[in-house]
């Protein structure tokens, strides 16, 4: 196992738990990101370009997309996520190669709270391991459940998988961003939307119904319950997909009223056709957890202006899991 970089101490904004300290984590995040935009060019250049960005409401079949004109995640969304290109390249989220003003909260005393210096929303952080292990949420999901509930009812976290979105998938991390931010939280919450298919460790199981994508919805009040339960489908997931790595997913969790909400979008491919197409057929759309569930991030403003309906749906289809591998993946819950 890795250890921390001697560094540690000097990348300490604050720390959670923070002994005699009050501060809740949503408040400890806004002091962090305040005091990043003071001292941090970068950051501050980050979130003073949001307020340029725009954003396009677009009705699909079951459900609404919204589409960001966000050039300055060019970075993200183009980015080489190839093995080639990761071994060649330094991690920018272990602790020796982080910009010199950027610091983070200390959480638990294994992974730093981090402004997000080219975000899509207003506030927007990255959660890192202070280790250099690879990204796998096995092992990691009792972080993210207790990360959910330790951001409420500010924040909501969210994790995408080495193969489909993560832009460092040698380091470990998480992401959160301002609780509802991504369309598909507050629609997973209507019950008319999603049906219950099965239940595993006392937790049911859910799925959504005519949503343009796949996607499970997972609600428990108990830590060591969803635990188990998330680890079951992620089982059920790689023996109905197949192979022996992380099922391709995106999970999004979220803590209100005394229950955790985990959503978990299976995949079968990370972007889909048109993002290698050349010229004008190109569309230069990466779909992660925001964007599969509903929040597009478009760097180019050409196809900000261009993708409708139809094209956010057939790119939904293609990177998500058919309705026959969802009611496998449930054949192995049972």
């Amino acid at each position: 196992m890795t250890v921390p970089s001697p560094l540690l101490p000097t990348r300490i904004f604050s720390r959670f738990p923070g002994g005699l300290s009050t501060s809740t984590l949503p408040d400890e995040c806004r002091a962090l990101l305040n005091e990043q935009r003071s001292v941090w060019p970068q950051a501050s250049d980050g979130y003073a370009s949001l307020d340029t960005v725009r954003v396009r409401k677009v009705e699909c079949r079951g459900f609404n997309a919204y589409l960001q004109f966000n050039p300055k995640r060019i970075v993200s969304t183009g980015a080489k996520v190839d093995p080639k290109s990761i071994r060649e390249r330094k991690c920018f989220l272990c602790l020796e190669n982080l910009p010199e003003p950027q610091k983070g909260i200390l959480y638990h005393g294994d992974h730093l709270i981090l402004c997000n210096p080219v975000p899509i929303f207003r506030q927007h952080f990255t959660i890192s391991s202070i280790r250099h292990i690879p990204q796998t949420l096995d092992g990691h999901a009792g972080t993210m459940l207790a990360l959910a509930r330790d951001l409420s009812p500010s924040f909501s976290v969210f994790y995408n998988g080495p193969r489909c979105g993560a832009s460092a998938p040698d380091h470990m991390h998480f992401q959160s961003c301002p609780a509802g931010a991504i369309p598909v939280e507050r629609e997973a919450a209507d019950h008319r939307q999603r049906q219950q298919r099965v239940s595993v460790h006392g937790v049911p199981v859910f799925v959504m119904e005519e949503f343009g994508r796949e996607v499970f919805v997972l609600e428990s009040a108990d830590r060591a319950s969803m635990e188990k339960a998330m680890a079951a489908l992620i089982g059920a997931m790689q023996s109905a997909l197949g192979g022996t790595e992380e099922p391709m997913m995106n999970v999004i969790a979220s803590w209100k009223d005394g229950l955790w909400r985990v959503l978990v979008f299976p995949r079968r491919k990370h972007r889909p056709d048109a993002y290698f197409r050349k010229g004008e057929e190109r569309i230069l759309i990466s779909p992660a957890a925001v964007d599969i569930g509903g929040f597009i991030v478009t760097p180019l403003q050409t196809d900000f202006e261009r993708v409708d309906a139809a094209m956010i749906e057939s790119i939904f289809r293609e990177v998500s899991v058919r309705r026959d591998e969802v009611e496998r993946i449930c054949s192995f819950l049972q």
